[in-house]
């Protein structure tokens, strides 16, 4: 399932302010991680928005090339280190990773950093589950 489809996507204006009003957040530079359960019926278990500051990265070329690394990490590695761990219910996850970091960083690290994001993410969604 190493895939990233249009389900996947978060494109709803209303769930995006849904999101930013009343969602958690975190940060593990270089992502800012925001996240919300909502019920709504999917046909995935999350969706993501990623996005990177225009005011940062002016040129589209930047945004664009940090967009694709950041998707590829999210891709690759969403199966066995972020869906494993989320428990199967009515609820979407809507999730919004936003690049933040001041410098062009290659895929390795970024990949490395969205392991620990799909980490403290686990840790969290877990924790709030008890509450």
């Amino acid at each position: 399932m190493k895939t990233f489809s249009k389900e996947e996507r978060l494109c709803s204006r209303k769930s995006l302010d849904l999101l930013f009003k009343n969602g958690s957040s975190f940060l593990l530079y270089p992502f800012r991680i925001s996240y919300l359960f909502v019920s709504e019926a999917t046909a995935a278990p999350v969706q993501v928005v990623i996005n990177v500051s225009k005011k940062r990265y002016k040129r589209a070329v930047d945004r664009n090339l940090l967009k694709r690394r950041t998707r590829e990490a999210y891709r690759l590695h969403k199966q066995e280190h972020f869906y494993a761990h989320l428990k199967p219910s009515d609820q979407v996850l809507l999730l919004s990773i936003q690049f933040i970091g001041k410098q062009k960083y290659d895929y390795t690290f970024m990949e490395k950093k969205m392991v620990n994001v799909f980490k403290k993410l686990s840790a969290n969604l877990s924790s709030h589950e008890v509450d």
